[in-house]
């Protein structure tokens, strides 16, 4: 997992933790997450269109995570039916600003590994990011990939969540979230995913779902709306699909133990 360069990413990250006081809770959680999807829509970027299955799993203790997660195509749509085309591998550290209790900061590192032929090149990146816990709730997290693509990704997102919009039966309150998300890619990062030599706008997503929770676990059906909003990465057809404006649906699963 080329050792190195993790260990130049963990350097980083440690010395940017110790800069504020750390308020994070005092016992370890363990969580599960399973959802199958329409499709896989990763920045823009059709990679499974059909559906598939991503699962994981990770724990946490006074703010540190660790978590793997796996895309597991259920379809033979890029002939790996039945195989796990990317298994991502996250160490996460977030914590609340001392000084300002909106304030949240998180930094960490991905590990993108793709087990089978032609999914794509493992790579690293190194992230950090900003959310503020007020009303529309924004966020902003950059992502450098440290390894293929020398790049950098930023997400902007905004959302916000009505509580017990409805109810299934009496006792099964259902709330709704509302999200976007604008990414934006390098030169240099746009140049290795799309074939593009300019920094742009790449995608826009809007999402909706309706979580609900039924004996501990968390069930969320969602719907979501994903279009590339540049020109220059419309016109390259990276990915081979027929359209660039694009909606699937899917449900999660989640439990907390």
């Amino acid at each position: 997992m080329r050792t190195g360069k993790w260990l130049i990413a963990a350097a980083a990250m440690a010395a940017f933790m110790g800069a504020e006081t750390v308020k994070a809770q005092d016992e370890a959680t363990v969580g599960a997450t399973a959802d199958f999807l329409g499709k896989y829509l990763w920045r823009g970027q059709n990679l499974v269109d059909d559906r598939v299955l991503q699962s994981g799993a990770g724990i946490g203790y006074k703010g540190l995570t660790a978590s793997a997660w796996g895309n597991l195509d259920l379809t033979g749509e890029n002939g790996n039916r039945g195989e796990f085309s990317e298994v991502d591998l996250t160490l996460d550290y977030s914590w609340q600003c001392s000084r300002l209790d909106v304030l949240s900061y998180s930094v960490g590192l991905i590990y993108y590994d793709f087990p089978v032929p032609k999914a794509g090149d493992d790579t690293t990146e190194l992230y950090w990011g900003l959310s503020l816990d007020v009303p529309a709730g924004p966020s902003v997290t950059v992502y450098h990939d440290i390894d293929e693509a020398e790049g950098a990704y930023v997400s902007l997102g905004i959302g916000h969540s009505f509580a017990e919009v409805l109810e299934l039966g009496p006792r099964i309150p259902v709330s709704l979230d509302l999200g976007a998300t604008l990414g934006w890619g390098s030169a240099s990062y746009n140049k290795f995913y799309w074939g593009s030599d300019n920094g742009k706008f790449n995608d826009l997503v809007l999402s909706l779902a309706l979580p609900f929770e039924i004996g501990g676990l968390t069930v969320t059906p969602s719907v979501n709306y994903v279009t590339l909003v540049s020109d220059d990465i419309r016109r390259t057809d990276a990915y081979g699909r027929d359209s660039d404006d694009l909606w699937y649906a899917g449900v999660g699963f989640a439990k907390e133990f």
